[in-house]
């Protein structure tokens, strides 16, 4: 009876694993297609061949992506906008997110709700207004168009992160630090900001994404190519008849760089901060 219970248990075991193998494979194969199209001479598409890595392989794709391309200029305006959106969104979530979660005030379960229907919008439906109120501030073709949008999108689900995340830090930590002399205002910055950053990392997280690969609202305000993001960099290798799939491939490598590293480098705060700031609302 052990003996067939041990069988089973193996069983089960390698059936798991197997699954989860498949899975991953599924997972891994499109981005070892971008990365063997990348490294194709000329520009090949689709092949016969399954081999991991050409046999022709040349980066030759990658060298003329840097050295005739704008490929560095899209890359500081990405970083540019995605860096003010991202400081943008922290700084104003956490701030507004504290006020929701800490003080009443007149319109605060009407602030709350409209926050909250907004993101039953797509962001598309609010280009067109968006879009009207950039031509009478004069910020078409400005990167700061783009910057207010973004920012204007991504706020109300940071703000309501960060409110639930504040909602499980007790305001006694708070009361103890004002009774030994901190004003509310360093209270808030040296005891409840550090104990929130998991929700800031998401909110960094979030704000950063919503700016780095976003195309819609950027093809619409930017019309300058000095002024381009990587997204419409990208599309730029796209034309009516062709598409210069090697500089795609290339390019679509680099850019998910960035991404990669950042959830690297703050995965350890990941989990805590999408389950810890779901417990209130």
């Amino acid at each position: 009876m052990a003996t067939q219970h041990r069988r089973l248990n193996i069983a089960l075991k390698l059936f798991t694993h197997g699954v989860l193998i498949v899975f991953t494979l599924i997972a891994v194969f499109p981005i070892w297609q971008v990365v063997n199209i990348s490294l194709r001479p000329g520009n090949q598409l689709l092949t016969t061949s399954l081999e991991a890595i050409p046999a022709d392989a040349t980066t030759q794709n990658f060298v003329q992506l840097f050295t005739e391309r704008d490929f560095l200029l899209w890359m500081r305006n990405s970083v540019l906008v995605a860096l003010t959106v991202t400081l943008t969104g922290v700084a104003l979530a956490s701030t507004a997110g504290y006020a929701f979660s800490r003080f009443s005030f007149i319109g605060k379960k009407i602030g709350l709700f409209t926050l909250l229907t907004t993101q039953m919008f797509p962001p598309t439906m609010l280009l067109l207004p968006m879009y009207i109120m950039l031509i009478h501030l004069g910020l078409i073709n400005t990167h700061l168009g783009v910057i207010i949008i973004y920012s204007a999108t991504a706020l109300p689900f940071c703000i309501w992160t960060m409110k639930g995340y504040y909602d499980t830090i007790p305001t006694s930590l708070e009361e103890a630090a004002m009774i030994d002399g901190c004003s509310p205002f360093s209270a808030f910055y040296k005891i409840v900001l550090p104990l929130a950053a998991p929700a800031l990392v998401i909110t960094a997280l979030f704000s950063f994404m919503t700016a780095w690969s976003e195309y819609v609202v950027a093809a619409q305000v930017l019309q300058d190519t000095s002024l381009w993001t990587l997204p419409l960099g990208l599309k730029s290798f796209e034309a009516s008849m062709s598409a210069e799939w090697g500089l795609y491939g290339a390019s679509s490598i680099i850019v998910t760089i960035p991404v990669v590293i950042l959830f690297l480098l703050l995965s350890r705060w990941l989990v805590s901060g999408l389950t810890l700031g779901s417990v209130k609302g």
